[in-house]
């Protein structure tokens, strides 16, 4: 299973006032070759020392599905990471993208 592509990435901080408090979401399409595919963004173990967020993009086989070029929506929500200055989305290894944009909501 491999990522074709990816699209529409975002991140956006909501620090509007709230009990849970701050909190990072991390949205995008990822566009795989089979209809049973999921996409799922995870937090790694280990992280960098820097302000940023590293993710990991997962793909997991749900069944049989159709052999075809599929758009799957994946997004990441956290609380926290208020103060994240980047976004660094990795699959097999590799840097598939990186969110230096992240949008803040007062």
């Amino acid at each position: 299973m491999n990522v074709i592509d990816t699209k529409n990435w975002s991140a956006r901080i909501n620090k509007m006032p709230s009990l849970e408090g701050p909190s990072l979401t991390v949205t995008g399409t990822v566009i795989v070759g089979n209809s049973a595919t999921q996409a799922v963004l995870v937090l790694p173990p280990v992280q960098d020392k820097s302000m940023g967020l590293r993710l990991e993009l997962k793909l997991e086989q749900t069944g049989a599905g159709a052999t075809a070029l599929t758009e799957k929506s994946v997004t990441y929500s956290v609380a926290g990471y208020d103060n994240t200055t980047h976004v660094t989305i990795f699959s097999e290894g590799k840097e598939l993208i990186r969110i230096d944009d992240i949008e803040v909501v007062y």
